[in-house]
């Protein structure tokens, strides 16, 4: 038995902690590398590198937020690719591939030398983040229950806000070197990214790849053998599944290279109805996710905790507790995701921000109309920060990312979630983008956009998302039967449709055994 084999030595809870586990060192990645630049930007020894500013300003914010942005460029390319390989190659082998990119792309951007050089460093490791975070969530939707699929994911996620948070106290620790004008701040604080890159090389291709894959490439015995491994027993329940899974993949064909245009222009029906809608609620779920305001916290915590009047060792110490937060919020979410259901964690993890967000608009806004009062309301004001990055956690942060893997059929999965790493990829690069020239000009009144665009989200999500929680990957292509759009309607077409596809499961099944056993007679 070869390294590529070892999971069968593995117990059934061994397993899924060993999938789990690695899923979190690819989005402990991600996270990473999202909340990097927050530190390496307040290096003056960066600023003067990629001549951004000199020591410790930055006077060029356009060119600064152009190379945090970059990489998400990166990161639209990546995710499709990747997820077109893994559709091809399998969700393993697109870690595998990606994994490189990441730490081509991280060695690379840690050993910057100019700022045309750390552009091509971001994209790079873009294309590795893009393939990561593009195909883990397929990879564990895929191996998940109906019933814990939301929960298995946000524990997942738990590595989000992990990365993000290491990232942040990295940054802490090494603004003390040199008091804050060492190389190694910034150089080291890249570098570091490649740590767990390596690890998901060293170890990935000892795990057995998504059942869901398997059928979808005919390899059938195979995807039976890791579905009852990972399910732990040999039930009617499982048997079910499994011949749901083996139905989807007979009329399941291999996507093309091109297939996210077709898609997403509507032209393609092959796979699945309705394919163009599913991939537009990817991709503006994200960018909506983006506009609540997370990336401003996430990245540029440091300002927003400066215009409160905190010093710069407070606001690196103060940045890294505030992404912390994230984790206690992602363990919430793999409570309440399965239980409220996604629309319901998505309309009101809204409304919550848009509470948090007005709140702290007006404590900030108080603040510039009397500065000498700063003090008094910097308390107030970065608790609303807390608790603004616990509610996104427990809602937003799982959710968007959660839906993209269960809306599309399984031979095109992971290429079909990149509609949803592109949104995250547009959003979240264009908000970074922005950010630092939103702050110079708007201030801290920018919070009020955000609050205002938090409302917005409510009938948006009330009227045109599905609700997955609970429904196998299969029987969710019912919602899709419908013309129309809305909720309503797509409820009212799985009421009458789901049960007529899961039922027509095992004769399909049946009939193949039927037919192959007719051939070997």
């Amino acid at each position: 038995m070869g390294f590529t084999t070892a999971w069968k030595r593995l117990s059934p809870a061994q397993l899924n902690f060993a999938i789990q586990a690695f899923s979190l060192i690819s989005i402990f990645f991600e996270g990473y590398d999202q909340g990097v630049m927050g530190g390496v930007n307040a290096s003056p020894d960066y600023i003067d590198e990629v001549n951004i500013g000199h020591n410790d300003i930055i006077t060029n914010t356009t060119k600064q937020g152009g190379i945090v942005s970059i990489y998400y460029l990166g990161a639209i390319v990546g995710c499709f690719v990747g997820g077109w390989a893994a559709d091809r190659i399998g969700r393993i082998n697109g870690l595998f591939y990606g994994a490189i990119f990441a730490l081509i792309g991280g060695a690379l951007q840690a050993a910057t030398q100019s700022s045309n050089f750390i552009l091509v460093a971001r994209v790079v490791t873009g294309l590795g983040t893009g393939a990561l975070t593009g195909i883990t969530p397929v990879l564990i939707s895929e191996v998940s229950s109906a019933d814990h699929r939301g929960g298995f994911l946000g524990y997942v996620f738990i590595a989000n806000y992990l990365g993000i948070s290491v990232a942040y106290w990295i940054s802490f620790g090494l603004a003390f070197v040199d008091n804050g004008y060492s190389v190694v701040r910034w150089r080291f604080l890249l570098a570091f990214q490649c740590f767990p890159a390596l690890i998901l090389l060293a170890g990935i291709k000892m795990l057995p790849d998504s059942p869901r894959y398997l059928a979808s490439v005919r390899r059938y015995e195979e995807a039976r053998e890791v579905l009852l491994h990972v399910r732990g027993s040999d039930d009617a329940a499982v048997e079910q599944e499994f011949q749901e899974i083996c139905a989807r993949a007979e009329e399941s064909k291999p996507s093309s290279p091109l297939e996210f245009l077709k898609v997403l222009f509507g032209m393609d029906k092959r796979m699945g109805k309705h394919l163009g809608r599913r991939a537009w609620l990817c991709i503006w779920l994200q960018i909506m996710a983006s506009w609540t305001g997370i990336t401003a916290v996430t990245a540029y915590s440091p300002v927003l905790l400066s215009q409160a009047g905190y010093s710069a060792i407070k606001q690196n110490g103060l940045a890294g507790g505030l992404n912390t937060i994230g984790i206690v919020g992602t363990i919430i979410s793999a409570q309440i995701v399965d239980k409220l259901g996604r629309r319901v964690c998505l309309m009101g993890g809204a409304a919550g921000l848009f509470a948090v967000n007005i709140i702290a608009a007006a404590l900030y806004e108080a603040t510039r109309h009397d500065p000498s009062k700063a003090s008094n309301f910097a308390p107030a004001a970065v608790t609303m920060l807390f608790l603004f990055n616990l509610v996104y956690a427990a809602t937003w942060g799982t959710v968007a990312f959660l839906i993209p893997t269960e809306i599309f059929p399984s031979e095109m999965r992971a290429q079909g979630n990149g509609f949803g790493i592109t949104g995250w990829a547009i959003g979240v690069g264009w908000t970074v983008l922005v950010n630092p020239i939103m702050f110079a000009h708007l201030e801290s009144r920018t919070y009020f956009l955000f609050a205002g665009l938090n409302l917005l989200w409510i009938p948006i999500i009330y009227l045109l998302y599905p609700e997955t929680a609970g429904r196998s990957l299969e029987s969710i292509e019912a919602m899709f039967t419908t013309k129309s759009p809305l909720f309503h309607s797509m409820e009212r077409a799985y009421a009458e449709n789901a049960s007529a596809i899961v039922d027509k499961y095992p004769k399909v099944y049946e009939d193949k055994e039927s037919v192959k056993h007719a051939e070997n007679v």
